[in-house]
């Protein structure tokens, strides 16, 4: 017979932690007494990260009294109270081996059903004191688990817990937790998995994709097929073919291979890492740029504005010449054209032209039989690149819109399809912009964001509105408190005698010092954008593009990230490295 020993509820609180602010309801301590506990959470109870924790298919979290006993042995510790882990629910009973999702339990007052394993997360190890301690609850198969509140009601130290009902598929917590985090994963698991109506949404979306991904041949037994990746390995060079001017500030700079090799296809949208010698600089300078077109078999296309304190566009600009080499990665990136029979709406501004270019290009050459529109931004005639280009594209699609805006006051409208002022809201229903389309947008972060948001307001679903920043992307920090933005800088201290990392995004190029945790310790100390969630390589929300370059991990992590990706969390540059943050 199962025992709710403890009821634990605790409010979020700021919590100081390397340096940062934490958000977080992860103390949690023990109350007498019948406790009400509603749909959404136990009367007195919050969470302060509601996008990973909390909600109604989280509403409760369960701890066992086996694993306090297990823990308190591994660990060497006398000090884990009921609460330590979080939880909200500490039961004698209900091991994570043999409780069932979907499965269904009345305690007290109330009826609960089983959604979930716990999600890995960095802060209960900063709530015990281990960091690894999210990594170690999956390798030892002790999560916990979430419930869902069926109907409301009191409950207390005491009562008993009753099954009323067993879940579908009757896969154990354990195994669930194993199918996300753990290696060698069975894939009639996974298609079972999705057949739990309980099992909660995000978890089930990502059984979805490892179930509908190529499975290797240990797991299927049958070879798979291969997943398209990186044309080559790190940097190898490519020559200048020529350099065209496109406009006062942009010109464009055409690659072909040295031997006169066919290049690897390249998806409309991705982009390519350079590697300069700039004259002056320390170390090479490595700057990303999006392909202007769509490859051919000999030649690669970038387009590259003149900033007025860039190095690298400074050098492409002034110094850079037909037939010199240059050092390139091949093509990568998830900003890409997708298959699909939505209408397409492609919105940039300035520069940001180059990858939904591409896009149109990818278009025309097939006459893609999809109502297409072109909205683009520009300062004036002079500083408009492509409009020649893009009028002839947009000439060969059977059912295209083309819209341009300049910003720019006093200048007498040259073509019906130029507006002068910047897009708005209204502007997009009287276009005829469709609320089904697939919209793809590139330009300044502040006209993404203005774009993103009318497009929204227009009745566009978010998922459908895809996005590419030049630059830092916007760090995902669970929890951590914002402050303000700081630039990308060189770490404080004496310069490390380690390999050379990079920063691509963020134009940092730095030698590794054992003084740093993992690349995620560096990248932080620079002041790099960083997205993470466990910190402990369990989630995979720390997996960083590799660009070049090799890594060792400390600890090993559960799995290793797919090649060409690196786990900043627990990374170390075994040789010079390249990222794309």
């Amino acid at each position: 017979m199962a025992t709710l020993l403890s009821v634990n509820v605790g409010m979020p609180e700021d919590v100081a932690w390397q340096g940062r602010t934490v958000r977080t309801g992860v103390w949690k301590s023990p109350v007498p007494g019948p406790r009400l506990v509603r749909r959404l959470n136990v009367v007195g109870d919050g969470q302060g990260d509601l996008a990973g924790h909390g909600g109604e298919i989280r509403a409760v979290l369960v701890y066992q009294l086996g694993s306090y006993q297990y823990w308190r042995k591994q660990l060497g510790r006398d000090d884990l109270d009921f609460g330590s882990f979080g939880e909200n629910f500490t039961v004698d009973g209900l091991a994570d081996e043999e409780v069932c999702v979907g499965d269904r339990y009345r305690i007290g007052e109330a009826e609960f059903e089983v959604t979930q394993p716990r999600v890995t997360c960095y802060r209960l190890g900063m709530r015990l004191g281990e960091p690894t301690l999210p990594s170690l609850l999956v390798a030892h198969h002790r999560p916990g688990f979430y419930l869902r509140v069926l109907t409301e009601g009191h409950v207390e130290a005491g009562d008993e817990i009753i099954l009323t009902r067993k879940g579908p598929e009757k896969l154990s917590v354990a195994d669930i937790d194993a199918l996300l985090y753990l290696p060698h994963r069975d894939t009639t698991k996974l298609r079972r998995a999705l057949n739990i109506p309980a099992l909660s949404p995000g978890w089930r979306q990502s059984f979805r994709e490892l179930a509908d991904a190529p499975q290797p041949e240990a797991e299927s037994g049958r070879p798979g097929p291969e997943r398209p990746g990186p044309g080559w390995p790190g940097f190898r060079r490519l020559r200048v073919a020529r350099i065209v001017p496109e406009t006062p500030t942009v010109s464009s700079v055409y690659l072909g291979t040295v031997d006169g090799t066919p290049l690897p296809e390249a998806r409309p949208g991705q982009y390519l890492s350079l590697r300069l010698a700039v004259g002056g600089a320390t170390a090479p300078v490595v700057r990303s740029y999006s392909l202007s077109s769509v490859p051919t078999a000999d030649t690669y296309r970038i387009s590259v504005k003149h900033e007025p304190h860039g190095r690298a566009s400074d050098y492409i600009h002034t110094a850079l010449r037909s037939g010199d080499l240059v050092e390139v990665a091949a093509p990568r990136g998830t900003f890409v054209l997708e298959e699909g029979s939505r209408p397409i709406v492609l919105v940039s501004a300035g520069i940001g032209a180059t990858p939904v270019l591409a896009m149109l290009d990818r278009l025309a050459a097939v006459r893609d039989s999809r109502p297409v529109w072109w909205i683009h931004t520009a300062r004036d005639p002079a500083h408009h690149a492509f409009a020649e280009e893009t009028r002839a594209l947009l000439a060969r699609l059977p059912h295209a819109h083309e819209h341009v805006y300049y910003t720019a006051q006093g200048i007498n409208s040259p073509a019906p399809h130029v507006t002068y002022g910047r897009p708005t809201a209204g502007a997009l229903a009287a276009i005829g912009v469709p609320a089904d389309a697939d919209v793809y947008v590139c330009g300044p972060p502040g006209f993404m964001a203005d774009a993103e948001a009318r497009l929204r307001a227009h009745g566009v679903r978010p998922e459908r509105i895809h996005t590419e920043l030049f630059g830092a992307l916007a760090a995902v920090n669970p929890g951590v408190t914002p402050t303000a933005v700081v630039p990308p800088h060189q770490p404080s201290g004496p310069a490390g005698p380690g390999p050379l990392v990079t920063f691509a995004r963020s134009g940092i190029t730095t030698p590794w010092s054992p003084a740093h945790a993992s690349l995620l310790d560096l990248a932080e100390a620079c002041d790099v954008p960083t997205r993470w969630s466990c910190r402990t390589g369990v989630c995979h929300t720390c997996v960083t593009p590799l660009v070049s370059g090799d890594v060792t991990y400390a600890p090993e992590p559960l799995e290793r990230p797919e090649s060409g990706t690196v786990l900043v969390c627990c990374g170390e540059p075994a040789t010079e490295v390249v990222l794309d943050l």
